[in-house]
């Protein structure tokens, strides 16, 4: 077999794979769904599959809980909200000190957060604005760590710190 018709075989069967694993799971966890992460179509996932494939990244995320990857089997990435707290950081400032708001109902949906767990965000984020806005010219990483602290301090929302 040439090694053309050995690339377009191989290709196939990766997106046979993905399709089968679901639209939405673009490479599963890993190192290739992490740099794919949020895109759609043919091509990112073909691309997320191969990068998985060939840094076989994924059996060791999964029993480290690291690369997107969790022993549950749930996929996790905080990329989409690292890159949400910067785009948003003033309305977050404003929405966190008042309790309530667009941009803190969307931070904690990207967290995966019921409505309840939303409103107690809400109530925890606002009794924690001196600690999360501590520095006026906050950085989004150090917002973001803030916000890991918080959340961590209470016992009910604390599984979510990983996601910030």
């Amino acid at each position: 077999m040439n090694s053309k018709l050995c690339v377009v075989v191989a290709t196939a069967s990766l997106v046979l794979g993905v399709s089968v694993a679901g639209a939405d799971s673009v490479g599963g966890c890993g190192w290739g769904s992490k740099v794919f992460d949020g895109q759609r179509g043919l091509a990112p996932q073909v691309l997320a599959v191969t990068t998985n494939g060939v840094l076989g990244n994924q059996t060791f995320g999964i029993s480290s809980n690291t690369a997107g990857c969790s022993r549950d089997g749930v996929i996790r990435s905080n990329w989409r909200t690292a890159a949400y707290i910067e785009q948003n950081k003033d309305a977050l400032a404003a929405d966190i000190s008042r309790g309530q708001g667009e941009s803190l109902a969307t931070l904690a949906t990207l967290l995966g957060m019921s409505e309840v767990e939303k409103q107690l965000f809400s109530e925890l984020a606002k009794q924690n604005f001196d600690t999360i806005y501590a520095d006026k010219d906050i950085t989004t990483e150090g917002m973001r760590t803030s916000l890991r602290e918080t959340l961590k301090s209470n016992e009910r929302l604390a599984r979510y710190a990983g996601a910030v």
